[in-house]
């Protein structure tokens, strides 16, 4: 049961992420906050050196937190818009 929650997590939050990049081929416009560092109008794949993760998404795209470097590995939260989040097991994080 828990691997079919897990794939469907994956899922949705790979069908929100698509849904975004239809709408925007550009970079994410705001800045997203990661572990207390701002990047300003970011795109692509930011890997955390600290646990927990600190995630504040001010930026108008879904972020995703995956729980292995390099954006690999398992989609573990969702951060839309204008939210935060804290992850325990948090290792990197995606805005397209």
């Amino acid at each position: 049961m828990r691997r079919v929650l897990t794939a469907f997590g994956t899922l949705a939050a790979v069908a929100m992420l698509s849904v975004s990049v239809t709408q925007s081929a550009a970079a994410a416009t705001g800045d997203l906050v990661i572990n207390g560092k701002v990047h300003v109008n970011p795109s692509g794949c930011f890997d955390s050196d600290r646990w927990p993760l600190s995630v504040q998404n001010r930026t108008n795209e879904m972020v995703l937190i995956f729980d292995s470097p390099n954006c690999s590995g398992r989609v573990i939260a969702v951060v839309p818009p204008g939210s935060s989040q804290v992850s325990e097991f948090g290792a990197s994080v995606f805005v397209r």
